[in-house]
């Protein structure tokens, strides 16, 4: 049985390799002309995920790429001293099992464990999707000459051509959190090993953080706006005017990581929004990740929601056999309570780490202060009463799927 994946982010390769264990043939396309090495940022594996990228026999890798970032600086403006906190006590406490990894880093180290079994497609995008009866799905490509699936994924992200082309242009509701995020990446001049800075304002945020193993450092931007503002995803200039104008004056330092926007070769911008759609599936075509339930990038644990979503669209696509009409309902009922959890840490997530008032931003330094003061116990108590997404996503569960029935013979 043969299934096509477009997008060889996260979602994409972890879907193919559980895919092929299970005895179905994969062929992952990709936009991009190799594996994504644009700088990218620090994303979070809470429990599930790691759990599922044990099993994959990927976590040494995982674990030994991880940023080893364990302390933080909140910088607030207008106050005279940094609070300082044991970000890994916070860490340790939010989640019993989280690795803090570049993103990068950790589509490489997907990409790495299939790439022997599953055929790749780099440099080329799906143009068209006929959903197909019980031929399959039809499927034309922008570059390659059409071929014939029997299933069709998009694993695309939140800007999806597949469900744009089956679900069509306004597919999904998006809701726009009132946020915009960028990443950076410049010299790590500071000598940034395993300290997070973090300078915080009123609406605005700014973060720069180093890896053991990195030579240059990242900055995440965070910046609150009223309203959606109008930007073009191709003008890159004008989303590097947009960030500078929100983070002018902010402190000297973020000043500094302003004046490397001109000479930055990893530069990422977006606009923090939530994708809402009734369902994912279409004939024989459906969504994993971002392109189907991004519940808020930077913001809402998007990363691990994808891991486990791939996890689980492999697993009842081999329970039911190969059998979409069995195993996409199943997927989505699985997925759905865990979609509907990350939506709400996402606005909960956006409302601390860009605080709307001076108040706010001094809650959140004095929280991060008291939890690291405390001994692990209680300070592991008082993030899991008051962080909703060290309870959404410590409370997912991960089944051990048996390798059910195989795939029905083309």
């Amino acid at each position: 049985m043969r299934i096509l994946v477009s997008g060889a982010g996260i979602a994409g390769p972890v879907l193919a390799h559980w895919l092929v264990r299970y005895g179905f043939e994969v062929t992952v396309v990709e936009r991009a002309p190799a594996p994504r090495m644009a700088g990218g940022h620090a994303v979070d594996l809470f429990r599930p995920a790691v759990d599922i990228s044990e099993r994959m026999g990927v976590l040494p890798r995982i674990e030994e790429r991880a940023t080893g970032t364990d302390r933080l600086s909140i910088f607030r403006e207008g106050a005279r001293r940094p609070v300082r906190a044991d970000l890994a006590k916070i860490y340790g406490g939010a989640s019993d099992r989280h690795v803090e990894i570049i993103r990068d880093d950790l589509t490489t180290i997907y990409y790495d464990a299939t790439r022997d079994d599953v055929e790749y497609v780099f440099g080329d995008s799906v143009a068209s999707v006929a959903p197909g009866g019980a031929t399959g799905c039809e499927v034309t490509f922008e570059r390659a000459a059409p071929r014939r699936f029997d299933l069709v994924v998009g694993a695309d992200g939140l800007h999806s051509t597949v469900r744009r082309l089956v679900f069509g242009a306004d597919a999904g509701r998006s809701s726009f959190l009132g946020a915009y995020f960028a990443v950076l990446g410049l010299p790590n001049v500071s000598g940034l090993d395993g300290e997070l800075l973090m300078h915080v304002g009123v609406g605005r945020t700014a973060g720069a953080y180093g890896a053991r193993h990195l030579a240059d450092a990242r900055v995440l931007f965070l910046f609150r706006s009223a309203r959606e503002l109008a930007w073009d995803h191709r003008d890159v200039p004008g989303q590097k005017d947009l960030v500078r104008g929100a983070f002018a004056g902010l402190h000297p330092r973020v000043d500094g990581w302003l004046a490397e926007l001109d000479r930055t070769p990893a530069f990422y911008f977006d606009s923090i929004s939530r994708l809402r759609m009734d369902g994912w599936s279409r004939g024989r075509v459906t969504l994993v990740g971002d392109a189907g339930y991004c519940p808020g990038p930077a913001v809402g644990g998007s990363t691990t929601l994808a891991v486990v979503g791939a996890y689980v669209l492999a697993g009842e696509l081999a329970r039911a056999g190969g059998d979409h009409e069995r195993a996409f309902p199943a997927y989505e009922r699985v997925m759905a309570e865990h979609v509907r959890g990350s939506r709400a840490v996402a606005s909960s997530a956006a409302r601390t780490l860009i605080p709307t008032s001076r108040l706010g931003g001094w809650g959140l330094a004095q929280g991060a202060r008291l939890v690291s003061a405390l001994p692990a116990g209680p300070g592991r108590a008082l993030l899991r009463l008051t962080t909703r997404s060290a309870r959404l996503y410590n409370a997912m569960p991960v089944e051990d799927y048996a390798l059910g029935e195989p795939p029905a013979p083309v």
